[in-house]
């Protein structure tokens, strides 16, 4: 009853669209991030202004209406042969692995490959060049691991909605 093929492709549309949605937000300031970064980059960067709080608000209320939007969407056009019941157990799973395909993504080729392996000029918050944060593995690996948390959190909901509105 698992669409697997259903996860990795929806999960591959809110991987490209919010990826380009979080590339397109450091590219224009670096700074929008500033909270997700090492503690080292932090502490060497003051808080953001009225303004950028802001402009990042345009990235990120989009950011999270696909992150709700696209499992929601995909869960709720999920068949079941037979008499068209599907259970919440996997409408959850279904919607954790939508997610899931973008926090990988996220993880192994924004995080990992784009900002702690190659570190492009426009991801380096200006006057912390060279902050060892930049290439800080683990502390990714750790917002992961606590994201994940909340993931499961996120799917359990939205596969309530599903199966209320199913």
């Amino acid at each position: 009853m698992l669409d697997l093929g259903r996860i990795l492709l929806h999960g591959a549309v809110l991987s490209a669209i919010g990826s380009l949605l979080i590339m397109s937000a450091v590219y224009l300031n670096p700074r929008f991030v500033r909270k997700d970064l090492p503690r080292d980059i932090q502490d060497a960067t003051p808080p953001l202004t009225r303004k950028e709080r802001l402009q990042a608000s345009a990235f990120a209320i989009p950011f999270f209406a696909l992150c709700i939007g696209i499992p929601l969407v995909s869960a709720l056009t999920l068949q079941s042969p037979g008499n068209g019941h599907v259970p919440f157990f996997t409408l959850f799973i279904h919607i954790f692995g939508v997610i899931l395909v973008f926090n990988l993504v996220d993880l192994f080729i924004l995080d990992w490959l784009i900002y702690c392996r190659i570190t492009p000029r426009f991801v380096v918050i200006p006057g912390t060049e060279g902050f060892a944060g930049y290439k800080d593995f683990g502390h990714q690996f750790r917002a992961h691991i606590r994201g994940t948390i909340l993931m499961v959190v996120l799917s359990f909901l939205l596969a309530g909605i599903v199966a209320l509105l199913r």
